[in-house]
């Protein structure tokens, strides 16, 4: 990305957030990532965690395997309640199995998917039992590095721009009201959402 052409875009469009982000001076720089299947366990292990609570279990996660790669073959013979003693729930070891298993029958290759559009490849990865639309975004927006995603559902999101906004309205409105906010930073959607999680933080 090249963040400062992106951010310019947003000064007509929205001065809201154009000064937001000037005000904490700081610079969003991509981190893409080739291993789509590493990424969907990480985001499994992370769900309704802190960032710090996320990097510890993710971290006794992968002391599980030998060469701290969870390969789905070895994953998959492992004990339910080995893999839940690293601190995952009942649900979360079904879910990083799930994983596992649909990455060893269907593709999920970085190349592969490179090729569909965001919609397709929440269509095609939310097949798997688990992994929602919110995760899938996850996957756009940081390995993937697609740059106009939007996670009206993301409960950070929803926070900044409430506040930063000062939105006032409730349920099926109020999201109304954020993907009607979102529409201003169409086509750096996604670079919207990474500097408003570091505005809240």
């Amino acid at each position: 990305m090249k963040t400062y052409n992106e951010v310019i875009q947003f000064y007509k469009k929205d001065p809201v957030l154009y000064n937001a982000i000037h005000q904490i001076d700081y610079k969003i720089n991509p981190e893409p990532s080739i291993d789509v299947y590493r990424s969907l366990l990480s985001s499994i292990v992370s769900q309704q965690l802190s960032t710090k609570v996320a990097n510890i279990i993710w971290q006794r996660f992968t002391d599980l395997f030998i060469s701290r790669y969870p390969h789905p073959n070895i994953l998959l013979q492992m004990p339910h309640e080995e893999v839940r003693k690293v601190g995952l729930s009942n649900n979360k070891v079904k879910y990083v199995k799930n994983v596992a298993e649909f990455s060893l029958n269907n593709d999920i290759s970085f190349e592969f998917l490179q090729q569909r559009t965001d919609v397709e490849i929440i269509d095609y990865l939310t097949q798997i039992k688990g992994v929602g639309k919110w995760t899938v975004q996850m996957i756009l927006m940081f390995p993937m590095d697609r740059p106009n995603v939007f996670p009206v559902d993301d409960l950070g999101i929803q926070r900044a721009i409430k506040n930063l906004y000062n939105v006032a309205l409730e349920k099926k409105e109020f999201k109304q009201e954020l993907i009607k906010i979102s529409d201003n930073w169409h086509p750096y959607k996604t670079l919207a959402c990474k500097y408003l999680w570091k505005i809240i933080d």
